[in-house]
């Protein structure tokens, strides 16, 4: 996620810089900060603003979960943290799902792959987010 992009999901939130930074638990100055672009926008911010992108979309939505939306094997949920947790709309953000066959490295590589997936297309609003790898 860039600068412009953080600016993007502030303004769909509906926060000034005061209240995302008090959501995220940071300073004004560092969402200032970021989104001048003086600063890299980390995994860990990156995942909450995600995650509050959901909730406010979960809120307004009835969605399927991640297993059910997939039709994952059974095989494949029992390896799967969002399946352990019932994390099914929040696959995206636990670290550790079974996604493709596979478990991801690094958040890096997975918010990579869940961009592509249909079930974080369902649960993050569209507001043209760059598909970029995080610092």
């Amino acid at each position: 996620m860039d600068s412009k992009d953080f600016v993007k999901v502030r303004h769909h939130l509906g926060k000034t810089q005061r209240e995302l930074a008090r959501l995220l638990c940071i300073s004004p100055r560092a969402v200032q900060s970021f989104e001048q672009g003086w600063r890299n926008i980390t995994g860990n911010i990156e995942r909450q603003l995600l995650f509050l992108l959901s909730l406010q979309k979960l809120s307004n939505n009835n969605t399927n979960t991640c297993w059910e939306t997939l039709d994952c094997p059974s095989e494949w949920r029992k390896e799967c943290t969002a399946w352990e947790f019932k994390a099914g709309h929040f696959c995206w953000f636990v670290n550790g799902t079974f996604c493709q066959g596979k478990v991801q490295k690094n958040w890096q590589d997975k918010i990579q792959v869940c961009r592509q997936c249909k079930v974080y297309k369902l649960m993050i609003p569209t507001i043209e987010i760059q598909n970029q790898q995080s610092d």
